[in-house]
């Protein structure tokens, strides 16, 4: 499962022109799940984005978890995280999982975030636009093995 996880100011999803989520400060996330991800992964990655601390304390150092100022989700699955180029300029999706095996490790890992902390979502499989104001930028990749 491969995460790229951005701080943002606000960000939102649109699909044919309709508002589908939204947030103020907090993650914008994207969600990759390969071939041979389970539910084990979703649950691993959950617990490492409720506990990533990217978010500054009062002398400025990224110190804080998404809980300690209050902040939202939004998650949009995205099966381009695992376009492989090696080789070739059009990538490759053989290792993206199949929408009937990954839209469930997607919803899994949506529902435990959603335990902590406020979460919106894209459209599984959607053409969706994504805006964001992204906050420093501070984005972190997290691949769950």
């Amino acid at each position: 499962m491969r995460l790229v996880v951005q701080r943002v100011l606000e960000a939102k999803v649109q699909v044919d022109g309709k508002l589908i989520g939204e947030i103020k400060r907090g993650y914008l996330i994207y969600i990759g799940i390969k071939t041979t991800d389970t539910i084990e992964h979703a649950e691993k990655a959950a617990t490492k984005v409720h506990n990533l601390r990217v978010f500054e304390d009062e002398q400025g150092k990224m110190n804080l978890p998404l809980a300690s100022v209050d902040g939202s989700i939004l998650a949009i699955s995205q099966f381009t995280l695992y376009g492989d180029t090696k080789g070739n300029n059009r990538p490759s999706f053989i290792l993206a999982a199949r929408p009937e095996q990954a839209n469930p490790i997607y919803e899994h890992f949506c529902s435990l975030l959603a335990v902590n902390h406020p979460v919106q979502k894209g459209i599984f499989g959607a053409d969706m636009k994504v805006f964001s104001i992204n906050d420093g930028p501070v984005t972190i990749m997290i691949d769950i093995d």
